[in-house]
């Protein structure tokens, strides 16, 4: 389910929870979002917001490696050489 960010339309309005922002998990079916904040009741706007990618937990690098593969660092001033790491 993804995470919206929520923000008070009028700074003036709102109280320091929806001033600072706060985030909504919401399922595909659920509704737009929040209409107000959950503390003080004013009217709130979803806000653009970079996406929470974490690193890969599959550990990629550790199996290559038990397979037989090597990983590759580029060399640095170098745009084309990699050395094996």
């Amino acid at each position: 389910m993804p995470l919206f960010d929520y923000q008070v339309q009028a700074p003036a309005a709102g109280c320091p929870h929806c001033r600072a922002g706060f985030e909504v998990l919401l399922a595909a079916a659920d509704a737009p979002g929040p209409a107000g904040c959950p503390r003080c009741g004013a009217p709130v706007a979803r806000v653009m917001a970079c996406p929470r990618i974490g690193a890969s937990q599959t550990g990629f690098h550790r199996r290559a490696a038990a397979a037989g593969f090597k990983t590759l660092k580029r060399v640095a001033g170098n745009k084309g050489e990699y050395e094996a790491v």
